[in-house]
Order: structure tokens, then C-alpha cells, then sequence
């Protein structure tokens, strides 16, 4: 059986037809993915909040090539937000191939002064785009899928969704300051995990694959605090004595995009080096 196939890196990993959206794709994780599919050929288009940021990434991954990049203004803080951008996206293109979900927010207060925002926000940016998002973009999804070239969701979650003691997710974990814990951040990335498996399995017979990547420590606007102040000790909880890299994030996402996962839906993949499952790197 496998004679007939052509299992060669080249076919099975080949993104040059690939439209896709970047959700959160002017900096951190998602400009890392936005990078991967333009410097494999693909066309991407990028959303944010700022247009300066997005100007200026949409420029350096235009340089780089050989795909393309454009960015769309949006805040999908709301549905309003998420229907402007799905609206913005389809006048630019009539398919889509990948939806990278990445947009997300986090918020540190003390535990017994937990303002009612911080909830609201978080659950807004971290779970209920990615709801709208996919409803509004599925009709173009669709476009030109069977079962053995199907679409592709991949909704961007945390280890802080699967693990109360990750350096994401706890109380002076660093990521917040002292004293301070992003107590809706945790709860919003499993309530993405949820939503993900939700989608995954009403979209399947649609032929469009939902799947979730859930990144312990990686250099991003929303950990430089804690990695400058409390560098240290993060690595400590970091099994391989480092964090994650652009190469580790953007890798998983072609994968779970590529032909070769085609037959995968409704999985959740961590990507920390080890630190949910060991947490302290050994001294041996």
C-alpha cells in the first residue's frame, strides 16, 4: 500500500497552496507560526490590535520569503471584533486553508482583589474568539476539502489549561509580579482545550481538522517580564535548561497544517520541554 503513496518531506509537507490566518500574528507565538508558513511558501495574513507592530513584522516576513504576508487591523475582544476581521478575510480571499487562533490575553491581580474585568477579558480574547472566529471563517474552510486534504484549526492554548503548577499558571510563578497570579488565565486556556475538542468533533465530517497546542515557556510579549526578572528560576523548572524556541512552536504547527497529520483532529499537544510532566531539571 505504501508503494502508491508518496511519502517523500517534499509532498508531505508542502504549504506553497496554503492561505492562512494568524490570529495574534504581529508578535510572539504567533508571528513565530506566521514566519513558518511564509518562509514555506505559503500566503498568510496576519491580525493584531496595533498596526504599527503589524507593519513592521508584516515587512521583515515579506523580506524573508518566498511566501507572502498581509495584516488586517482587528481586536476581537467581542463578536463585533471577531466579525469584522472574518469579514475583512473574505474579502480578500475565497478559501482558507489554516485558522491559527493565537490571540489571548493575560491578567495578574491578587487573589482577594480579583477584579471582575480580569475574568471578562481573558474569557472574551482567550475562548470566545476562537468560538466566532471559526463559526465565521468555516464557510471559506471548506473550500476545496476531502477527506484526504483537509482543513486545518489550530487553536492556541497553554500548559497553564492542563497543569495548576506551571510557571504560567501559579501564584509568583513568574510570570506575574509578587504577591500577584493570572487566576482567569489558567481556567480560560482549559476552557480552549474544551472548546477545541467541541469543534474538532462537529467539524470533522466537514473535513476541517481542529487541533490544540498547549506551549509551556516561550518568549513572548506576555512572559518577557517574568524570563528578565525571574529568569533564574524559570529555567530551574525548565528539564532541558531552556526555553522554548521559534524553531520548537513553528515545526508543530506545519506539522498539525501538513498533509502528513491529515488523519489527526481533536488532539491537544503540549510543547515544554518536559517542565508539566518533570518540572525541575535534574541535578544527575
Amino acid at each position: 500500500m505504501a508503494s502508491n503513496n508518496d511519502l517523500s518531506v517534499s509532498s508531505l509537507f508542502n504549504f506553497r497552496n496554503y492561505v492562512v490566518l494568524v490570529t495574534g500574528g504581529a508578535t510572539g507565538l504567533g508571528e513565530m507560526a506566521a514566519q513558518g508558513f511564509v518562509q514555506n511558501g505559503a500566503r498568510v495574513i496576519i491580525a493584531s490590535r496595533k498596526e504599527s507592530v503589524l507593519k513592521q513584522t508584516t515587512d521583515r516576513l515579506n523580506s524573508l520569503g518566498p511566501g507572502s504576508c498581509e495584516y488586517v487591523v482587528a481586536d476581537l475582544k467581542d463578536k463585533a471584533g471577531c466579525d469584522h476581521l472574518v469579514n475583512e478575510v473574505k474579502k480578500r480571499t475565497d478559501r482558507l486553508t489554516v485558522l491559527v487562533n493565537n490571540t489571548g490575553a493575560t491578567w495578574g491581580a491578587p487573589y482577594d482583589d480579583f477584579p471582575e474585568s480580569g475574568w471578562d477579558k481573558i474569557m472574551a480574547l482567550n475562548v470566545k474568539s476562537i468560538f466566532y472566529m471559526t463559526v465565521g471563517l468555516q464557510p471559506l474552510l471548506q473550500v476545496g476539502t476531502n477527506a484526504d486534504t483537509p482543513s486545518r484549526v489550530i487553536n492556541i492554548a497553554s500548559t497553564a489549561g492542563v497543569a495548576t503548577g506551571d510557571v504560567t499558571s501559579g501564584e509568583d510563578g513568574g510570570l506575574s509580579p509578587p504577591g500577584h497570579g493570572p487566576f482567569s488565565y489558567g481556567p480560560s486556556k482549559a476552557a480552549c482545550i474544551h472548546l477545541s475538542k467541541a469543534l474538532a468533533s462537529k467539524l470533522a465530517p466537514k473535513n476541517i481538522m481542529v487541533n490544540c497546542i498547549c506551549p509551556g515557556l516561550f518568549p513572548s510579549r506576555m512572559s518577557n517580564f517574568g524570563i528578565e526578572k525571574f529568569g533564574d528560576t524559570l529555567l530551574r523548572r525548565q528539564p532541558t535548561g531552556r526555553i522554548g524556541r521559534p524553531s520548537d512552536f513553528a515545526g508543530l504547527v506545519l506539522f498539525l497544517s501538513s498533509f502528513g497529520s491529515a488523519h489527526m483532529t481533536g488532539n491537544v499537544m503540549v510543547i515544554d520541554g518536559g517542565s508539566t510532566i518533570s518540572g525541575w531539571k535534574s541535578k544527575i
